[in-house]
């Protein structure tokens, strides 16, 4: 028991951790925590979207209408015929000169990127040229941000959703076998999520059965219709507020147990709805999702706390998608998809077979040449091997982790690493026992000579990785999540746990049997 140093123990303890938390991907049980499969291992989706980006602009040109009007009916600033043209341009007038200044003031303050003309009392605010570059740029980032978002949250493992070319992304889904899971896959990505509370003109919706939209326009409204029955409605087109104001989403139930999505809004959206439904009590307000109108509830007081209800037929799983997409945010302009591909499981069981072949016989080939050249070292490194790789998949199965081809080559790559580490300590302690040195003191300093090419080698190649898991998607990043985790595995096995079985075993070391320990012959020594 006096052998059965640290070093040991830890070895025997990381080979159990392995062994235990590895059976689960092992063997594909149900217990258990397993490594989820990439799209190239087991078949999914693959999407090519593109992105109306112009779209943006005429979206965040609505956005800084209804900041103006909050803004002026916050400042009891009197304003009139406040409107959004067709050139992308906001007209409004001020009735009351005295109020030019604090206005303008107030707007080339609280918001940025554009450009105030006044003449005659009328006013004109357009973006300037850089702030819609930077929305349609913005509007790229944010569809990609926001889709990844998704289906996080849908519960899918490490989808790849990156940037291709100048405005179109690349989606990658894994583990989707079924044609339902792939419309409702598409219709989460594809749905704007673009949630708007508007006013409904109650003087003129008498006549929006025959009103023209030129018509509408003309007025400052815009026509929608209901989501279920088709009956159009005349509203205001300047938003109340909108869905960059919302904080949270959820499912909830109605009197009736049908399936409903409750919202809550933020600190300033909340003061908002409060006011204008403070004020506009006995009148209607419509809560539009995607240009359709899901009700149109008479207000009957005052809304405090800024949480309101979308009621519809929703469907259980339909009710769970939208709040998902109202959750992680509306697209600023809408995607469509240019290409799709279904790949099928087949693809993924002969990539996994290849690969595991492929692996196999370098291990068993790594394994044979260590037992070959280096004797019993060569055992001790070949266990430190197979402890590595229990570790290895022991942590990726705790973590949940996606493994694609790349991270079985970071595997393969780590496998190679952890024997050169131990080729380097059993090359030391080679030359160390051909100056005569004793079985023990070569065992030590070997070690030690070798442990600073080693670590410095591991943490140069462990910081690549980082750096690769920080700004890396999809494949690449699994490749270094694979190569960072066996770094640091072998750290343990190959430099603690062999030492460890070292000096366990010293006391059986024979230097007349050094061939037998590690594969060479010298004569003599001391």
């Amino acid at each position: 028991m006096k052998r059965l140093n640290y070093r040991v123990v830890l070895l025997a303890l990381a080979l159990i951790f392995g062994i235990v938390f590895s059976i689960p991907s092992l063997t594909q049980s149900e217990q258990g925590r397993k490594i989820t499969l990439g799209l190239d291992l087991q078949g999914g989706l693959h999407m090519l979207l593109g992105i109306k980006s112009n779209v943006a602009i005429d979206s965040k040109i609505k956005s800084i209408a209804a900041t103006v009007k909050y803004l002026f009916d916050d400042e009891e600033i009197i304003f009139d015929d406040l409107q959004v043209n067709d050139d992308q341009r906001i007209t409004f007038e001020l009735l009351d000169k005295d109020d030019f200044l604090r206005a303008k003031t107030l707007l080339s303050k609280e918001i940025e990127g554009i450009t105030l003309e006044v003449k005659d009392g009328y006013f004109t605010l357009f973006m300037t040229e850089e702030e819609r570059i930077r929305t349609q740029k913005n509007a790229i980032s944010q569809a990609i941000d926001t889709i990844r978002n998704r289906l996080n949250a849908f519960g899918l493992a490490e989808p790849t959703v990156a940037k291709q070319g100048q405005d179109n992304i690349l989606v990658e889904v894994p583990g989707v076998k079924t044609q339902s899971d792939k419309d409702r896959l598409k219709k989460l990505i594809e749905r704007a999520a673009h949630l708007q509370l508007l006013a409904v003109d109650e003087d003129r919706i008498a006549r929006v059965a025959t009103m023209s939209e030129e018509e509408a326009k003309s007025y400052g409204d815009v026509i929608l219709p209901d989501v279920y029955t088709g009956e159009k409605y005349l509203l205001r087109a300047i938003p109340v507020l909108d869905g960059s104001m919302l904080t949270d989403a959820k499912v909830g139930f109605d009197e009736q147990n049908q399936p409903v999505i409750n919202f809550t809004l933020n600190g300033q959206g909340a003061k908002i709805f409060g006011d204008f439904t403070g004020k506009y009590v006995g009148k209607r307000m419509a809560v539009v999702l995607d240009d359709k109108v899901y009700s149109a509830p008479v207000i009957n007081e005052r809304i405090g706390g800024g949480r309101v209800q979308i009621s519809g037929n929703f469907e259980f799983s339909e009710a769970q998608d939208l709040a998902i997409a109202l959750r992680s945010g509306a697209l600023l302009a809408p995607v469509t998809i240019e290409s799709e591909r279904f790949i099928g499981p087949s693809l993924g069981a002969e990539s996994i077979k290849a690969s595991s072949l492929a692996l196999l016989l370098g291990f068993i080939l790594v394994v044979v040449f260590m037992v070959f050249y280096y004797g019993f070292a060569g055992v001790i490194a070949n266990i430190a091997l197979i402890g590595n790789l229990f570790l290895i998949l022991a942590v990726m199965s705790l973590a949940g982790a996606t493994l694609t081809l790349p991270g079985m080559a970071g595997i393969v790559l780590t496998v190679g690493m952890a024997v050169d580490a131990n080729v380097i300590i059993n090359e030391r302690i080679r030359e160390l026992l051909y100056q005569g040195r004793s079985i023990a003191k070569s065992i030590e300093e070997g070690y030690n000579n070798a442990f600073t090419a080693i670590f410095d080698a591991n943490v140069t190649t462990l910081i690549a990785a980082i750096v690769l898991v920080v700004y890396g998607t999809g494949a690449i990043k699994g490749f270094a999540i694979t190569m960072g985790i066996g770094i640091l595995a072998s750290m343990l096995t190959a430099i603690v746990g062999t030492h460890g079985l070292y000096e366990y075993l010293l006391p059986k070391m024979d230097k007349k049997r050094l061939k037998f320990w590690f594969g060479i012959q010298v004569e003599g020594g001391k």
